[in-house]
């Protein structure tokens, strides 16, 4: 598996990334087809399939269910080996997601979330955003906060998995390190900004590339030829699926 740069944070990541809602969270979802949480079993066989292909970075949210706490478990013994990205700002429980993005909340959370994965620190905290973004990263002070844990040494590269090309522009204007941006076949709408992220040296990850699930891994290689990108994050608790997926990519890319 191909590894990139996560911008200029030293941080190198998998071309390919697993999401991890699924495993943690099977309420409220845009998935095509109901499913089961998978058990502890499917989850090692799932993480060691990731490891096979040649993934290290994971990622995951408070607002993904039991999904931090199950990945605590999973991750003994081998945490240096992987790139753990988690978010602050949504929670979620089965009344729905509700959100805040006070510093202090920020705080509480990354403390939660270095509890809950069972570590000392965290490689990437994003702001999961509500659609305000504007109003998150002018008003709130919760890029500051987390700038600030990043000065501390919690967490290594900080930014925001924004709903609008505007806060992406103004995440990068206040020092953001990585930016989460949806690009799929469907929807171009933010290939610019993540392009403007490249050049800025900020870091990209992209959610949605299969469209939540009504999209193939062919539109994988797509995505990938985008420079500027780091990471395409796609969920999924099944291996075969996870395999063909990286399959996909490897047989995109040039040979070495």
């Amino acid at each position: 598996m191909e590894l990139r740069q996560l911008g200029k944070t030293g941080i190198e990541v998998s071309l390919l990334g697993l999401g991890t809602v699924k495993i943690g969270r099977n309420t409220d979802v845009k998935y095509p087809r109901a499913f089961t949480l998978p058990s502890d079993a499917q989850l090692h066989r799932l993480l060691d399939s990731a490891m096979d292909v040649g993934i290290n970075l994971i990622d995951t949210a408070p607002a993904y269910g039991t999904s931090e706490e199950r990945l605590g478990v999973l991750l003994k013994g081998r945490r240096e080996r992987w790139i753990v990205a988690t978010k602050v700002g949504e929670e979620y429980d089965e009344g729905g997601s509700r959100y805040d993005f006070s510093p202090e909340h920020a705080r509480a959370s990354v403390e939660r979330s270095l509890l809950r994965l069972a570590t000392d620190y965290l490689d990437v905290v994003l702001i999961h955003s509500d659609g305000s973004d504007l109003d998150i990263l002018e008003r709130h002070g919760t890029l500051d906060a987390l700038l600030e844990l990043k000065q501390h040494g919690v967490v290594r590269a900080v930014g925001v998995s924004h709903k609008t090309v505007d806060g992406a522009r103004l995440a990068l204007k206040k020092g953001a390190d990585v930016i989460m941006a949806t690009l799929n076949a469907a929807d171009t709408s933010e290939l610019g900004v993540i392009r403007e992220a490249g050049l800025a040296g900020c870091g990209v990850f992209i959610k949605k590339a299969l469209v939540s699930g009504h999209g193939t891994a062919t539109d994988l290689p797509r995505i990938a030829a985008e420079p500027a990108v780091s990471s395409i994050v796609v969920g999924t608790i099944s291996p075969a699926h996870l395999t063909a997926n990286a399959e996909v990519l490897a047989s995109s890319q040039p040979a070495a």
